[in-house]
């Protein structure tokens, strides 16, 4: 039997254990999958005893993720463009690795269970944050016609732009100001949505046919979801199916093969 957790702070709210038990029953991996609720200041001497102890892989969640980025001998592409990793491993010569599977979460969710399109799309990206940031580079990936970052704070969201230069152009755009594109898609990255935001979007700034997605998920309509239908969005999703899709490639990393989603998702949200 092999051994994977997820660590995090808080962590009894986490779905990684019934998900990667599911996965499991699929592919017919015998793994045992804990919660871990650690310390800030306990992480590291937490995930060295992990792998110590023969733990094949970690997901980590808030607020560890940069912690976990720092703290790996090897990091991937996407754990270095987000400057954070959601995904730990173990070489056979005891090294850790680190990945972050977020975008790549994201963009399945949206191309393949949703089948929505997301080149020559004009999308624009609520927060400048580390949902932010750990999302954007697959974005761009995608050639969308732009990508734009409004943030309550602007310098935040310029400072995230010149991170991504190299990887393409991302637009930065002061709240609600007019004469840019009109956006097809807008993705909620904040943590709070539109509650206590100071984000009054004007609904001027979207397409006619416009989709709303929030990186959040509950058992019911974040006030993000709330504010997008009123504002008349074409589809207004969750990401529920995206914690699903990072998972899966997280045990893709793990185990090489990836697992079968839309019934995991599906059985998650009917226990929400």
């Amino acid at each position: 039997m092999t051994h994977y957790a997820v660590m995090g702070d808080p962590i009894s709210h986490s779905k990684s254990p019934q998900i990667h038990s599911l996965f499991a029953q699929q592919t017919g991996d015998d793994l045992h999958y804990d919660k871990l609720q650690i310390s800030v200041d306990d992480f590291a001497a937490e995930v060295a005893g992990f792998f110590g102890r023969g733990g094949s892989g970690l997901n980590i969640t808030v607020p560890h993720k940069e912690a976990a980025f720092a703290l790996a001998d090897h990091r991937s592409s996407r754990a270095s463009t987000a400057r954070a990793a959601n995904t730990l491993g173990r070489k056979p010569d005891g090294s850790i690795w680190a990945d972050n599977t977020d975008g790549v979460g994201l963009v399945r969710d949206l191309t393949r269970n949703y089948q929505l399109p997301l080149s020559d799309q004009h999308v624009l990206m609520l927060g400048a944050g580390g949902a932010a940031r750990g999302v954007l580079a697959e974005l761009i990936n995608c050639a969308p016609a732009s990508i734009t970052v409004m943030n309550r704070t602007q310098s935040r969201a310029e400072a995230l732009r010149d991170d991504l230069a190299k990887y393409g152009l991302v637009h930065v755009r002061a709240i609600n100001k007019r004469g840019g594109p009109l956006y097809d898609l807008v993705i909620n990255g904040t943590s709070t949505g539109l509650q206590n935001e100071g984000l009054q979007l004007d609904s001027a700034l979207f397409a006619e046919s416009f989709v709303a997605y929030d990186m959040m998920y509950a058992a019911y309509d974040t006030p993000f979801m709330k504010w997008a239908q009123a504002a008349g969005a074409q589809q207004v999703l969750d990401g529920l199916g995206m914690l699903v899709e990072q998972a899966a490639e997280s045990f893709t990393l793990w185990h090489g093969v990836r697992p079968e989603t839309a019934g995991v998702a599906a059985s998650l949200r009917n226990g929400l």
